[in-house]
């Protein structure tokens, strides 16, 4: 006999916790501030909970947003046979304090520096399988070379591994474990005494808060960051990350509804950014116009200014060589904002561009899914393509 299987969505995880909360849909919506009417939709699958929706659910509810996500995605990390890669990062990360390994014979220092900018390579080009595997014996390699010889050069590796492994595991949904990676290269840069590193460490830090819903203090890490910033020598680099935790702040200000500090931050990057023109790749950013442009897209679309996103993206064109992580990020930003205005076709073919450009990253990305289960919703008829992304996706 067949049996039919239903996946869980958000809103049925949203009802399934609210139920052992023992709280009706009217008091979820007066403790998250949002509409009765609301809760009802997105528990019903019928709306699509935009991100500051679900983060105020999750604190209502008193659980990480990713649990009501349903991260991270076991099924398919299994089908990418990356399941099995996150332990190994897990073990490495564990190994900062312990010193040189005796039984660990180390490369020379340029060899493990290029290896460490290969692993930022195969993020930036979305192959997170190629890159988890490396990185664990990276990172217990340069360990043990760090700590026997104590060179700056490989504390700034290490750090880097570190943000690498950051990367891999938040990407996948395992968000535990990317808080530690943030903890051990804040830790690194220090050793290193480089504060453009420890600045990074802060902007990636507060995103992670934009992730959780805590908007207030990521806005108060990336005050911080941009503090830390001021510590490192004037040049391309300190405009860079200035420029950057600035389009993190504006991101975190428009989940927070605050208007006047988006337009704040997101004039001072331009400002920036006009300086340094495009900047494709300085430790592990892309910044410039291009990426201004593109979090102005992102901070209208979290504030519900959906037509206005669309039209600054027209405006946009993604240079040649611009990771295609960040590229298929924005697509399927640029997505969630063409469903809403009923351009349901248009939010599919941006959705089959993420595809294209980062696989891994858009199988395991919340934004493709989230906007994928909106198009199957209005869809009258599916088209073979659209059943297969969907299928693909594991909805």
């Amino acid at each position: 006999m067949q049996v039919d299987f239903e996946p869980e969505t958000v809103g049925k995880r949203v009802a399934r916790v609210r139920k052992l909360r023992h709280l009706t849909q009217t008091g979820l919506a007066q403790a998250a501030q949002v509409s009765v009417s609301m809760v009802s939709q997105v528990e019903q699958g019928k709306r699509q909970a935009s991100p500051t929706v679900l983060a105020a659910l999750a604190r209502a509810l008193s659980v990480p947003v990713a649990d009501l996500q349903g991260r991270p995605y076991l099924e398919e990390l299994r089908r990418d046979q990356l399941d099995g890669l996150i332990q190994p990062i897990r073990e490495a990360l564990d190994l900062f304090d312990l010193g040189a390994d005796p039984d660990v014979a180390a490369r020379p220092v340029g060899d493990l520096v290029e290896h460490t900018e290969r692993i930022c390579r195969l993020i930036r080009a979305s192959d997170l399988r190629a890159a988890a595997a490396e990185l664990p014996g990276l990172i217990t390699e340069t360990t043990t070379a760090a700590h026997a010889t104590g060179d700056r050069r490989l504390w700034q590796a290490l750090a880097t591994q570190y943000r690498s492994g950051y990367d891999v595991a938040s990407k996948l949904g395992f968000h535990d474990l990317g808080s530690i990676a943030l903890d051990r290269m804040g830790w690194a840069a220090d050793r290193a005494s480089d504060a453009a590193t420890a600045t990074i460490r802060m902007y990636n830090r507060a995103l992670a808060y934009l992730r959780a819903g805590q908007y207030r203090t990521g806005i108060r890490i990336a005050e911080l960051a941009r503090t830390t910033a001021q510590q490192a020598d004037p040049g391309t680099v300190r405009d860079t990350v200035t420029g950057q935790v600035h389009l993190a702040a504006a991101v975190l200000a428009a989940r927070a509804q605050n208007r006047d500090a988006v337009e704040d931050n997101i004039g001072e990057a331009r400002r920036i950014a006009d300086r340094t023109g495009e900047v494709p790749e300085l430790m592990w950013l892309s910044f410039g116009p291009t990426n201004v442009a593109v979090h102005e897209a992102s901070t209208l679309i979290d504030q519900s200014m959906y037509r206005q996103a669309l039209d600054v993206a027209r405006t946009i064109r993604i240079p040649d060589d611009w990771p295609a992580s960040r590229a298929a990020h924005h697509h399927a930003e640029i997505a969630r904002a063409q469903l809403w205005t009923g351009r349901t076709d248009g939010a599919f073919r941006s959705l089959l561009l993420a595809r294209q450009l980062a696989p891994q990253q858009a199988r395991h990305s919340p934004a493709v899914r989230d906007t994928m289960a909106g198009v199957l919703r209005v869809q009258r008829s599916l088209t073979d393509s659209v059943s297969g992304y969907a299928t693909w996706l594991g909805l």
